[in-house]
């Protein structure tokens, strides 16, 4: 009871919630998300994790989900959530949170994700310490991970070449997808996925960079008629999200429970959740064609003009974030590196 008393009084203020009843958890954490509870990530993903925690602590630990932004706010909001503690945990897409994570965007670059989540999950937990650490203060990750890979989801067109893209407006999942469709020759629009059905319907867009996953949860196969991607599952880049703690929160919790969060959420979790994300594509897309959508999938030939166009999006990142001290050239080289590694 005393244990329960101290550790209430250290992190009230960051919304830990603990209580000495014996038929209660001793740690309440919430954890808050921009998807509904249909979608993949919040049934196969994020469920799954919070129970592999609440079960491996014998009861100690209990993980609210709140999904669809039910504590409010909207999802670009969550990475402030987090660090201010208003939740006590989140997951949410890094591009949400302005540029904060220049080192983690290495993952999101055309060549560096080669068509396995799990071999990219894999390489973004080994290349951690040594390279990514240093942009995460005030937050605690828990891990990170990437999804299927964005695909090209056209409301009435179907994309052949990079010219077909021309003056269309796509929709765009971080900066580095901006920049790969201004490569691209295509007007990249930011919106949130929730957004999403409303603005294909609207047609205030043309089309959109997503993973084929989440067409189920937002009826995309309503909206749009082409799915197109690479040759052998190849992507227009990818997205890097996290799970992430509030640095207080992590620091008031047993020593004990940190080390079954960790050991529960690393290489053997990273590489079920890209598993998961790569069969969750397959069921999306299926979803899709049985709709009658058409399934686009570029020849080797029309891909290579393609990764021709977006090679200059590698070089511009490299360049920018040398400008600020970071060895951009190192840090994609080691993840292209790595992740090809991890695709054994």
């Amino acid at each position: 009871m005393r244990k329960s008393i101290g550790l209430l009084a250290l992190s009230a203020a960051a919304g830990l919630i603990l209580s000495g009843t014996a038929s209660a958890a001793e740690i309440t954490l919430k954890l808050h998300h921009f998807l509904g509870p249909k979608a993949p990530a919040h049934s196969k993903m994020i469920v799954p994790w919070a129970e592999r925690i609440e079960k491996a602590t014998n009861g100690r630990v209990e993980i609210k989900i709140y999904p669809s932004m039910s504590l409010g706010g909207k999802p670009p909001q969550l990475p402030r959530q987090v660090r201010d503690g208003v939740v006590d945990m989140a997951w949410f897409v890094n591009g949400y949170a302005g540029g904060l994570f220049p080192r983690t965007e290495v993952f999101e670059l055309p060549g560096v994700h080669q068509g396995s989540s799990a071999a990219t999950n894999l390489a973004m937990g080994e290349m951690y310490e040594e390279f990514l650490a240093e942009e995460y203060k005030g937050l605690k990750p828990i891990w990170l991970h990437v999804h299927g890979g964005n695909a090209m989801h056209m409301v009435d067109s179907e994309i052949r070449k990079p010219e077909d893209l021309a003056g269309k407006k796509i929709r765009i999942p971080s900066r580095t997808g901006a920049w790969v469709l201004e490569a691209l020759g295509a007007s990249p629009i930011k919106t949130s996925v929730p957004e999403l059905p409303q603005a294909l319907a609207k047609k205030v867009i043309d089309g959109a960079l997503i993973p084929f996953e989440i067409i189920p949860p937002l009826k995309i196969q309503e909206q749009t008629q082409y799915q197109i991607e690479g040759p052998g599952g190849k992507r227009f880049g990818t997205t890097t999200f996290q799970v992430a703690m509030n640095q207080k929160v992590w620091d008031n919790l047993p020593a004990d429970i940190q080390k079954i969060i960790l050991d529960n959420s690393g290489p053997e979790w990273q590489k079920e959740v890209g598993n998961v994300w790569d069969a969750s594509e397959k069921g999306g897309l299926g979803v899709a064609t049985k709709s009658g959508n058409t399934h686009v999938v570029l020849t080797g030939a029309e891909w290579t003009v393609f990764e021709g166009k977006m090679a200059p999006v590698v070089d511009r990142w490299i360049e920018e974030v040398s400008s600020k001290g970071i060895d951009g050239r190192k840090l994609y080289d080691t993840a292209v590196a790595t992740v090809k590694k991890h695709m054994k």
